[in-house]
């Protein structure tokens, strides 16, 4: 059976400290925002506040980067549970992470690391989600990374690996176009022979985004606007799959928010070209998009100690 359609938001950007004033004072023409997810689990006072005031007037996505789907440790029930109160207080459109492994023996390396490509990491991976998706009843999103480093253990292309993650535990995609693009510059393949081997119908939300030339190696900093070429990657993406909600990353040298509203508007405009009308659910604007219930998979020690971590938290607000 072929998975639920993922909601239509539009284009977006990321909900950024330094543009919290202005757009809690303008309430900007935006179609949606996208807040880390680990910046409002702990936070609460303003930025809590602040999200939840941009969620009463736009759909929302979360999008973490310490999910950690692929490392050695088990999954942390602690940062499941706090994702899965801070989605049931948003109520996301989306919730979505990274297919990479952050950390190992409890220690956090605060970058997102490459799996090795092989057909053991991929029932692993598979096996995570599941139960990631069955604690916080609802599918996610798994982003690919850009890497700058490969195994020599890998047994197949990295949009294999990606495709087969998302086919056997039932999750859908976040594909980053500026990543794709990196990646195979560095890694020397053909960027639309990795859109050939998506399918499409777990494509959720495309990320666009700017990188920096190193000169031997392009480097992934969200600092700066799209390229070129990463455009047309985006218009022939729009292309194949049609209306896909899709995101400009700015993470480094953040500009005013002018700026990101003016890269916004240039996807909105391929997008628009490409699929034709507006780019955006209106049904969806101010509601969230809770999505079927995902796959299961009998775990039932993991389960338990997450329900009953979730069971003390609510004993205990």
């Amino acid at each position: 059976m072929a998975p639920a359609r993922w909601p239509t938001l539009g284009c977006g950007v990321g909900l950024r400290a330094e543009h919290y004033d202005l757009i809690t004072r303008e309430w900007p023409r935006m179609d949606w925002f996208e807040a880390i997810s680990e910046n409002f689990m702990d936070s609460g006072g303003r930025p809590l506040r602040v999200l939840e005031q941009v969620r009463r007037r736009y759909p929302v996505a979360l999008h973490g980067v310490s999910l950690s789907i692929g490392s050695a440790d088990p999954l942390n029930a602690a940062y499941l549970a706090r994702l899965k109160a801070l989605a049931d207080r948003i109520e996301p459109a989306i919730v979505s992470d990274h297919l990479c492994w952050t950390g190992v023996e409890g220690e956090n390396l605060h970058d997102l690391l490459p799996l090795p490509f092989t057909e053991e990491a991929i029932r692993y991976v598979a096996g995570r989600v599941e139960e990631v998706q069955a604690f916080l009843g609802r599918r996610i999103l798994l982003e690919n990374i850009s890497t700058y480093v490969t195994y020599r253990h890998s047994t197949m292309p990295e949009w294999e690996f990606l495709a087969a993650v998302a086919e056997r535990s039932g999750c859908g995609i976040l594909l980053d176009l500026n990543n794709i693009y990196v990646n195979a510059y560095n890694h020397q393949f053909d960027p639309r022979a990795y859109l050939d081997h998506i399918p499409g119908e777990f494509v959720g939300q495309f990320h666009l985004a700017g990188h920096t030339d190193m000169g031997s190696y392009l480097f992934d900093t969200h600092s700066r606007p799209v390229i070129g070429a990463v455009w047309e990657l985006y218009r022939d993406a729009l292309q194949r799959w049609g209306s896909v909600t899709t995101l400009v990353e700015w993470d480094d040298d953040i500009p005013p928010f002018e700026h990101l509203a003016e890269e916004a508007e240039q996807a909105r405009a391929i997008y628009v070209q490409v699929c034709g009308g507006q780019p955006v659910e209106e049904q969806l604007k101010g509601e969230g998009a809770r999505l079927e219930e995902p796959r299961r998979r009998r775990r039932p020690r993991f389960r338990s100690r997450l329900r009953a971590l979730s069971l003390q938290r609510r004993d205990h607000a």
